[in-house]
Formats: C-alpha cells, sequence, structure tokens
C-alpha cells in the first residue's frame, strides 16, 4: 500500500524518531486503506483494531498547528495587532501551505491508501497531502510533546511558508500592521517620507523615514521606495513594540 516501507527514511525527512513508530503508521493511513488492512488482519482481533486511519490524528494536529502557528507569529512579529496575526496564522496554516509542506516532506511516497484511492492519483491529492501533514504533526506531539512538534512545524513549514509568502508576510503586511497598531491607540496615520537615494540609476539605494505625529520613529532603507518602506514599518513596529513592554514594566 506503501511506496516506501522505510520509515526510517521519513523520520530523517522530519528530523524526528519516533519511540512509537505505530503513531507515524497511523498518521499515514488514509481511510480507504482501512477496509483492506482489516481484511489482511482476518481473524486477528489485536491486528483489526489496532487498523485506524489518520482522522483523529489529523483533528489533533489542526489544534497544534493553530497554537504553534499563533506562537511563532507572535514571536517573529512583536509589534503586530491581533487582527494582523490572525490574518497571517491563516495564511500560514491554509490547506495550501500544509499541502507543500507534505510535497517537500515526500509524504505521498509513504501513505498506505486503499486500491481505488491509489488509482484515482490519491498520493498527490492535495487534501490528501495536507491532512497527512496535520496528522504528522499530531503524531509527533502524542510521541514526543509541544517541544519537538514545534521544532517539527518550525523547519518543514513555518520558515518555508514565511519564505514563500515574505511579500504578502513578512514585508508587504507590515505597514498595515503600524497602521493597524497607531489606529488601535488613537494616533495619527504613519507618514513615510524620503529622506535620501544613493547609487547610480540601476542600482539606487533609498532611504525612507516614517513619521508619526510630528517625530520620526524610524527609517529603512531598499532597492525600491516600496521595500525602504516596509522596512521602516518594521522597524516602527520593534521600536513601538520595545515602548509598549517598557511602559508595562513599569
Amino acid at each position: 500500500m506503501a511506496r516506501h516501507s522505510d520509515g526510517a527514511q521519513l523520520q530523517q525527512r522530519l528530523g524526528y524518531t519516533f519511540a512509537n513508530p505505530s503513531l507515524l503508521e497511523r498518521a499515514l493511513t488514509h481511510s480507504s486503506a482501512l477496509p483492506e488492512l482489516r481484511a489482511e488482519a482476518g481473524e486477528d482481533p489485536a491486528k483489526s483494531i489496532a487498523a485506524q486511519d489518520n482522522e483523529r490524528l489529523e483533528f489533533l494536529g489542526d489544534a497544534v498547528l493553530e497554537l504553534l502557528a499563533s506562537e511563532y507569529l507572535l514571536s517573529s512579529f512583536p509589534g503586530w495587532t491581533e487582527g494582523q496575526l490572525s490574518k497571517s496564522r491563516a495564511r500560514v496554516v491554509n490547506a495550501r501551505s500544509l499541502e507543500s509542506a507534505a510535497r517537500r516532506l515526500g509524504l505521498g511516497d509513504y501513505l498506505r491508501l486503499g486500491r481505488g484511492e491509489e488509482k484515482t492519483g490519491g498520493r498527490h491529492k492535495p487534501t490528501i497531502l495536507a491532512d497527512a501533514y496535520e496528522a504528522i504533526v499530531a503524531a509527533v506531539y502524542l510521541d514526543g510533546g509541544l517541544a519537538c512538534a514545534r521544532t517539527l512545524l518550525k523547519h518543514t513549514l513555518f520558515e518555508h511558508a514565511l519564505l514563500e509568502d515574505g511579500e504578502r508576510i513578512a514585508e508587504s503586511d507590515r505597514k498595515s500592521a503600524l497602521q493597524e497598531f497607531l489606529q488601535g491607540r488613537g494616533q495619527p496615520p504613519a507618514e513615510y517620507r524620503l529622506a535620501g537615494e544613493s547609487g547610480p540609476d540601476h542600482q539606487k539605494t533609498f532611504r525612507v523615514e516614517v513619521w508619526v505625529g510630528g517625530a520620526c520613529l524610524a527609517a529603512g532603507t531598499g532597492t525600491t521606495k516600496k521595500e525602504a518602506e516596509q522596512r521602516a514599518a518594521s522597524s516602527a513596529l520593534e521600536h513601538l513594540g520595545d515602548l509598549q513592554r517598557a511602559e508595562a514594566g513599569d
């Protein structure tokens, strides 16, 4: 049922070795495989009971993903508002991101599918791959705890998602995040001012300052004005976040 039976190879890709390999096996078992697995078990009740699909693990994995994605974004973007964090979390853990993570790991090669699902290309179906990835997350969590699940997600999903969607998540959203931060505190909107440019026409560097209420909060540089504005907004968010933490400490 599986193209590869070498679980050690997949564990190497995951960067995690299971103390209980049956959890990994279950995480890779699609519901379509159950009738055949139970037929193979025959009169052996232990084997029949042990044959379970990954749907319950998928349910748990979804919750673990939500928690650890929230934690990761809070740590990575300390100046972001609740609204901005929520939007970005939705992008990081959406079905497309999970499918991409599953494909990078080659999960399709290890799935246990029924013959019918195999014939219809189940190993490459986005939903099956995304669900299997969530099940893997849950299996790691159950086997090794939250810290192990956190490490798995960081190197197989979060870092890739931020790189792939970097323009939307890591940079483009920072101007809107700053705007939301200021509005939520009754402050005037940010104003971006070109403070200088250098270099030849084909390779210019721009410096942009972000001003709020007559004060310059931060500055940023970039190869385009837009990039410089995003970096200025990012620096301003970090500055405001530091001020907020200092005030809370007082």
